[in-house]
């Protein structure tokens, strides 16, 4: 058991960050190795090590960002800096996903058993890729009604084969954001969302202690290889993006949903 939470832990911190659904590839690694737990209170201690790990790579952005978030509470002409559209931006997204999030919550929790579903929603992921290749990227900066428009996205990729990275970056593209501010909003804006997460469903377990006791055994060594392959994945998905070749993943995301597909007609 120990060795699939290790190998459920890695699988997380490599696809998380890509545009390829965690969510979906840890679905398809449990029904394939049959694994009915780790629960899903494991899931989320994966994301909040990912979690982590977005928050050291980005220790720089949400210092900058959330001081002149606050300075505009006090300051009138702070409200013209970069940190204060983002901020408020971050807050729009969340306020969106939140109520998305937990509409499909019990739908979500369906399809990650099935095959068939995950093959789909990585076809699906494909697709929105592959369209990314004909959206010409922008030059500006978030908007605090951005926010709104990818938090949706974000909330929709509640469900398991749905990249939540792929779709809100695809998001901010369409916004007519830069590729990197893109990158940089999709990830600062799942910070709130993966903790207040992390605290409905500890809340849901029956506080803090049940959560952890729900854990299985090895879960710490899991997390701690999520964290170290998330960091190098998402140092790898910023160069990806700014080359402009993030597209490409589509075409990973048609073999891996293809192989989950006939996987289920075969009964796997």
């Amino acid at each position: 058991m120990e060795e699939k939470v290790l190998f459920l832990g890695l699988l997380q911190g490599v696809t998380e960050f890509l545009p390829v659904s965690s969510s979906g590839h840890l679905g398809i690694a449990k029904l394939t190795l049959g694994v009915s737990d780790p629960s899903f209170s494991f899931d989320l201690a994966l994301h909040l090590a990912t979690l982590l790990a977005v928050l050291i790579y980005f220790l720089k952005d949400i210092a900058f960002l959330m001081a002149e978030w606050v300075c505009g509470f006090f300051n009138r002409n702070a409200r013209a800096w970069a940190g204060w559209r983002f901020g408020w931006a971050v807050c729009a997204g969340v306020l969106v996903t939140a109520p998305i999030g937990m509409l499909l919550e019990s739908f979500a929790a369906a399809s990650a058993t099935s095959l068939l579903w995950l093959g789909g929603s990585l076809w699906m992921t494909a697709l929105l890729l592959l369209s990314s290749k004909f959206i010409r990227a922008g030059d500006g900066s978030v908007r605090t009604r951005d926010g709104f428009f990818v938090g949706a996205f974000q909330g929709l990729a509640v469900m398991p084969g749905i990249s939540r990275s792929g779709s809100t970056m695809w998001a901010g593209l369409i916004l007519g954001l830069s590729r990197d501010e893109a990158f940089r909003f999709s990830f600062l804006l799942s910070v709130p969302t993966i903790i207040g997460a992390a605290l409905y469903e500890a809340v849901k377990a029956g506080g803090r202690e049940s959560f952890v006791q729900s854990l299985p055994e090895g879960w710490i060594g899991g997390a701690a290889v999520a964290f170290f392959s998330g960091l190098i994945s998402l140092a790898l998905l910023r160069r990806i993006v700014a080359s402009d070749k993030w597209w490409a993943f589509s075409i990973y995301n048609m073999i891996a949903g293809s192989a989950a597909a006939i996987l289920y007609f075969m009964g796997g």
